[in-house]
């Protein structure tokens, strides 16, 4: 018995395009919407970085005077050790 909606389904060499166009347009849909968001993180982002250096560069001015100790204590170099080529 042959199904009635033939028309609708699409025949065995046959693609059906509007489905194709469809679930292309919405792959389209979803790739702008993320690359979008990305866009708007990368900007929100850099923003707040730049503010960030802004404000550290107003309190280190304010701080000029006061320097925290170095954790490591600067060394310099007498002279080079006696290497024997030889060995």
């Amino acid at each position: 018995m042959p199904l009635r909606d033939t028309q609708s389904r699409p025949s065995r060499m046959g693609f059906d395009w509007p489905a194709i166009i469809k679930t292309l347009l919405v792959e389209i849909a979803v790739l702008v919407a993320l690359a979008g968001g990305f866009v708007l993180y990368v900007n929100w982002s850099s923003e707040v970085a730049f503010e960030e250096f802004m404000n550290a560069d107003k309190s280190s001015a304010a701080e000029a005077g006061h320097r925290p100790p170095a954790s490591i204590p600067v060394q310099s170099v007498k002279a080079r050790p006696n290497c024997d080529p030889k060995s």
